[in-house]
């Protein structure tokens, strides 16, 4: 017994390094996708809808591709799928960096006696930035499958949800690292700021390349060589498996909740409480709460099963929806120095950060173990599409609740107009209150079912 635990913190050296290197893309990726909206219209010069398009479309397509990926990194070795997923997110962060250089002339324009730049709206040369976004979602889609994949190799039953709290810990540091960086470089050099944060980026995959280079090698390595009809029948295995579908829309409905913090959350904040209100310091709170409560979450659900702790998570979720919508219910006076509104955010993105440690790395554990070995990338790759279903089905959902219930008030004449239509903007919140909640109950119908069907197969 004594064995048993002392392993359960004694894992392989790759599995140290692939975390490592997690941290290093989340806080490139968080610190791009924080403002990516912004970067296109106010640096790029796309409209806003254009901007949100292209920004949902990356998030989607992001999700999608790690299928894909992570069947071919099966085939071809992790250690080289990370150096080309490395190189590539580099190439791609440098290159929205550079573009608005490179073109800036097309983006000049007289203002007075001065010449500005006023992005390159006029110009076909802003969609030189789709091939440079593409890259990096090409390039983190290998990172999503591999990183995940690499701990389901590194780690055994015994201490694999241990594995994946550590794993989603440094997700979440990486997460917060990346946000933080984001304001200080917008507040000393305003909309060049934008440009700055891509290279900061470029930087962390840089060295993200870098330490693969130098110390990643995985004893495991099963799934090489494997041909592509092979690759084939595993990826319709996984499509044909009834059990993994049926969660992966369950969970769904927790990402459509937590995704607003990036879709709803912003612009209802800054509306309702005020230009002053600090969104993005808001959302640092889910990856702070996370990281701080992960190992100790995991410690004590270690001798529940992951559903059961997957099901404490799903209805944690409700409440804190519950909580954002309470912003907008109270009366006016500020809460330990907050708008209402922002406060009650703050307290319901904790919660959510909360659900997360219950959910998260146990739905990773759980999707591992249904793997056959050597296809531990094409599982865990799959297990990202809640996310690509949530990206679309979240955001479009946020954008018809805002324009509804929480409209931009530079479409009203006065402020009392815009105060009128916007006086229920908490009945958003509302909404996926019941998302959460089916969600919840379906998790335990799920579990319930899931249990009968394996207690059948068992041997009388």
């Amino acid at each position: 017994m004594s064995k048993e635990r002392k392993e359960t913190w004694n894992f392989p050296r790759a599995f140290w390094v692939a975390n490592t290197v997690e941290l290093f893309e989340r806080a490139a990726y968080y610190g791009v996708f924080i403002v990516i909206t912004l970067y296109l219209s106010r640096i790029i010069g796309f409209g806003d809808i254009e901007a949100a398009s292209i920004a949902g479309t990356f998030s989607a397509i992001l999700y999608l591709l790690p299928t894909f990926a992570g069947a071919y990194a099966d085939k071809i070795g992790f250690r080289k799928s990370l150096m080309l997923a490395f190189g590539l997110l580099t190439l791609g962060y440098a290159g929205m960096g550079i573009l608005p250089t490179m073109f800036e002339s097309a983006g000049l324009v007289e203002y007075g006696d001065k010449t500005v730049f006023n992005g390159l709206d006029t110009s076909s040369a802003r969609w030189a930035v789709v091939p440079a976004m593409a890259l990096i979602i090409i390039g983190g889609s290998f990172i999503k499958s591999v990183i995940t994949g690499t701990v389901a190799k590194e780690t055994t039953e015994a201490n694999r949800a241990r594995g994946y709290s550590i794993f989603y810990a440094m997700v979440n540091i990486g997460a917060f690292s990346g946000k933080t960086v984001v304001k200080p470089l917008r507040e000393a050099m305003g909309n060049e700021g934008l440009i700055w944060i891509s290279y900061f980026s470029a930087i962390m995959t840089l060295l993200g390349l870098v330490v693969v280079f130098l110390l990643y090698k995985s004893k495991e390595e099963d799934g090489q060589g494997k041909s592509i009809s092979e690759l084939w029948d595993g990826f319709i295995r996984v499509l044909t498996n009834t059990r993994l579908i049926v969660l992966i829309l369950i969970i769904t409905g927790f990402w459509m909740v937590q995704h607003q913090m990036y879709a709803t959350m912003p612009k209802y904040v800054l509306r309702l409480a005020g230009e002053g209100a600090s969104p993005s310091w808001y959302a640092n709170v889910n990856p702070l709460i996370v990281f701080t409560t992960v190992g100790l979450v995991t410690h004590f659900m270690r001798k529940r099963t992951a559903l059961f702790s997957m099901t404490v998570g799903m209805f944690i979720m409700p409440v804190s929806a519950l909580f954002m919508a309470a912003g907008n219910m109270m009366p006016e006076g500020n809460i330990l120095g907050m708008h209402p509104v922002a406060f009650m955010m703050v307290v319901g993105i904790a919660f959510q950060g909360f659900a997360e440690t219950f959910i998260s790395p146990r739905f990773l554990e759980y999707f591992s173990l249904q793997a056959p070995k050597g296809e531990e990338g094409l599982y865990l790759g799959f297990s990202h599409l809640h996310s690509f279903l949530s990206s679309i089905l979240g955001f479009v959902m946020s954008g018809v609740l805002l324009d509804k219930y929480c409209p931009d008030p530079r479409l009203f004449d006065t402020h009392e107009e815009w105060a009128s239509a916007a006086s229920n903007a908490h009945y958003i919140w509302f909404f996926f209150v019941g998302i959460a909640m089916v969600s919840a109950v379906a998790l335990i119908i799920y579990g319930q079912v899931v249990r009968k069907l394996d207690r059948n197969k068992k041997p009388a």
